[in-house]
């Protein structure tokens, strides 16, 4: 789990300073996960997906650590998100991104124009649950079992 926090906090502009306790509600709501390691056991890569199983789905949090970009990780983190049986059943699946247009349109993504992005912030202060922090041992610590959600890329 602090990997995922060290990943997201060093890598990625709208992840930084997540709580262990936060990041643990985010991957137990998550629908499938997807990492990548180097063979020291550092994490490197990091992408989820929520979803319904039928009709919606939507990638989240596509991180690449910046010494590993370039080589074709993010292609394989994303595309086995889209492989996953609940995302890859959906019948549109759709995703955020403020940097990187051109390499999701490379993966058949397209933009947009008939909708609105919109959101709401919370405005009671901090919307994450009351729980115990992590341990730091792993992400699927107190979270989703690895075999249910997550696959490891090589």
């Amino acid at each position: 789990m602090r990997q995922l926090q060290r990943l997201l906090n060093q890598h990625c502009f709208w992840a930084r300073d997540r709580s262990l306790s936060g990041l643990q509600c985010m991957l137990r709501g998550s629908s499938a996960i997807v990492t990548a390691w180097r063979q020291d056991d550092t994490l490197v890569g990091f992408a989820r997906a929520t979803s319904d199983g039928v009709y919606r789905a939507v990638l989240w949090d596509v991180v690449i650590a910046n010494d590993e970009k370039g080589q074709g990780l993010g292609r394989r983190l994303v595309e086995t998100l889209l492989s996953d049986p609940r995302v890859a059943g959906c019948e549109r699946t759709y995703l955020m991104t403020s940097q990187s247009r051109g390499f999701y349109e490379r993966l058949g993504f397209q933009s947009v124009t008939t909708q609105n992005l919109m959101r709401l912030d919370s405005h009671t202060g901090s919307a994450e649950p009351d729980r115990p922090e992590d341990d730091g041992q792993g992400l699927a610590n107190g979270g989703p079992s690895a075999e249910t959600v997550s696959r490891r890329l090589p």
